[in-house]
């Protein structure tokens, strides 16, 4: 067996994430000779460290060169990263997968230019100052409020629309955890109070981003979003 796949079968014990530090003492446990053999090599390298160390080293360079690829999934979304082996069916699963999140953009956008294509005059105002509302939350306040559908446009069960009635704001974050599922649409009273809601935590961080709270700006979006919410 190579050490590549030593290293793979030491990954394969784990059935959750974890980090290239916790896999190295894995092999190391596993594989006693890898670890005596990288011990005599630290031994005979000038700066200060161990055998362990070196192959974290080195499963860490595979990682980032590519050396695992379609055996491992790599989770970048904290530090250190944490790393998880992937079999073939669930490889397989997760290239179709992501194939439809790569190509859902698409789909969205002929969706909703074949629904604009449609709107009348009314329906394009409202849909235009949503937008608007939405880009001044973020160049006066750096505030990422997205807007969603609440029903949303690609649920498999029961696709919403790309109309006003269908818009609301909520947060990017909020946004990424909904994905494709459909939520019942804010009440005007509840989407303004959601929006009240993050500015009060918003508020707290506001200072040490450089951001500046103006009630009278914030007060004039909610008024424009009354208007056509």
């Amino acid at each position: 067996m190579k050490t590549y796949e030593k290293y793979l079968e030491a990954l394969k014990t784990f059935e959750d994430y974890v980090t290239v530090s916790e896999w190295a003492e894995k092999v190391a446990l596993l594989y006693p000779s890898l670890l005596e053999k990288a011990n005599k090599e630290a031994d005979e390298q000038k700066n200060d460290t161990t055998g362990l160390r070196e192959i974290a080293a080195r499963i860490g360079s595979r990682v980032s060169t590519g050396g695992f690829d379609g055996y491992i999934k790599i989770n970048d979304m904290e530090r250190p990263r944490r790393v998880k082996y992937i079999s073939k069916e669930e490889l397989d699963e997760n290239t179709t997968q992501e194939i439809e999140e790569d190509l859902e953009p698409l789909n969205r956008k002929e969706i909703e230019k074949k629904a604009e294509d449609k709107m009348v005059l009314k329906e394009l105002y409202r849909l235009d100052e949503f937008r608007n509302i939405q880009k001044a939350f973020k160049t006066f306040f750096n505030l990422d409020f997205e807007l969603d559908h609440a029903k949303a446009l690609l649920n498999e069960d029961d696709a919403g629309e790309h109309h006003p009635d269908n818009f609301q704001l909520i947060l990017k974050y909020h946004n990424g955890k909904k994905v494709n599922k459909n939520w019942e649409r804010f009440t005007l009273d509840e989407q303004l109070n959601y929006i009240r809601k993050c500015f009060e935590l918003h508020t707290l961080v506001a200072n040490r981003f450089g951001v500046s709270i103006d009630e009278n700006i914030l007060n004039s979006l909610m008024e424009r979003l009354k208007e056509v919410y």
